[in-house]
């Protein structure tokens, strides 16, 4: 044998073997997502998502609320899809936050007056942070394959257009510490808090209370998707959008998505600070 025959066998090893432990994490991280959902099916309440079963649930009242919430979610959906050249800049970045924030403590202070305690019916006392940030790091270790996967898929599907949203081209092309700092801050500890309210904490309770629990996964992962507005990125954000659902179902602690999808944010922006470790 040849040393250059040799040396390309032995460079073809390593390929293999990475694309078979691939495979592997791939296919357990599927079979993870599916023992969750067999467990959650399986609990005799079908309505119960880990708290309390004399805890009220969410009525009419409420129902009329998210009507109206979707609503708002679509006619922003729909701005941002037709005028996809609109500037994102830091003005913007804070003017959706302040009305983001808006919404939460409208929707807050309607729970409360209904008489409802927000942090029990969310579990966010139900585990402890250390076991919340342990359980979310786990899940969403095992989430990452699925998303990569529907990622790869959409591209391929759909051609190789840039998957990276308006927040993420935004923090590469920042000049200033002070724009990277507010972006960080907005990913890592704002949009988590605010995006699981909204979309996994109300919507998908409220859905879930009156057509199931797929229903309530489905569309509260296909608006968690839409409300980015990015084309490329709408499979892999509802496959996100949905470990996230089954995660908060499983737990019954909203605070267990909220550590998820902080972890997947610093992992987006660690990746895009050091692309020259992540790019491969």
């Amino acid at each position: 044998m040849r040393p250059d025959s040799l040396f390309a066998a032995f460079g073809v090893a390593p390929n293999f073997v990475f694309g078979v432990l691939s495979l592997l994490y791939v296919v357990v991280s599927a079979y993870v997502y599916i023992s969750l959902i067999h467990q959650i099916s399986a609990r005799a309440d079908p309505k119960s998502f880990g708290v309390d079963t004399a805890t009220r649930t969410f009525g009419l009242p409420e129902a009329i609320l998210s009507g109206v919430l979707i609503v708002f979610l679509l006619l922003n959906i729909g701005a941002s899809v037709s005028h996809p050249s609109i500037d994102f800049s830091a003005p913007t970045l804070l003017g959706n936050f302040l009305l983001m924030v808006f919404v939460v403590l409208f929707i807050v202070a309607f729970l409360q007056l209904r008489g409802f305690d927000v942090g029990s019916l969310a579990g966010l006392l139900r585990i402890s942070f250390l076991r919340a940030l342990s359980t979310g790091a786990i899940l969403l270790f095992f989430a990452y394959p699925l998303i990569l996967w529907a990622d790869v898929i959409t591209q391929r599907l759909f051609g190789g257009g840039s998957s990276r949203q308006n927040v993420v081209e935004f923090f590469s092309g920042s000049r200033t510490i002070e724009q990277r700092i507010m972006i960080i801050v907005f990913a890592i500890a704002v949009a988590p808090l605010i995006e699981e309210f909204l979309f996994r904490f109300f919507l998908y309770n409220v859905i879930k209370r009156y057509f199931g629990r797929f229903l309530g996964v489905t569309f509260s992962a296909l608006l968690f998707a839409a409300a980015h507005a990015h084309f490329p990125s709408f499979v892999p954000l509802f496959v996100l959008g949905s470990c996230f659902a089954i995660a908060y179902e499983w737990t019954g602690s909203i605070l267990v998505v909220m550590t998820m999808h902080s972890l997947f944010n610093s992992l987006t922006l660690t990746a895009l600070a050091f692309p020259e470790i992540f790019s491969p």
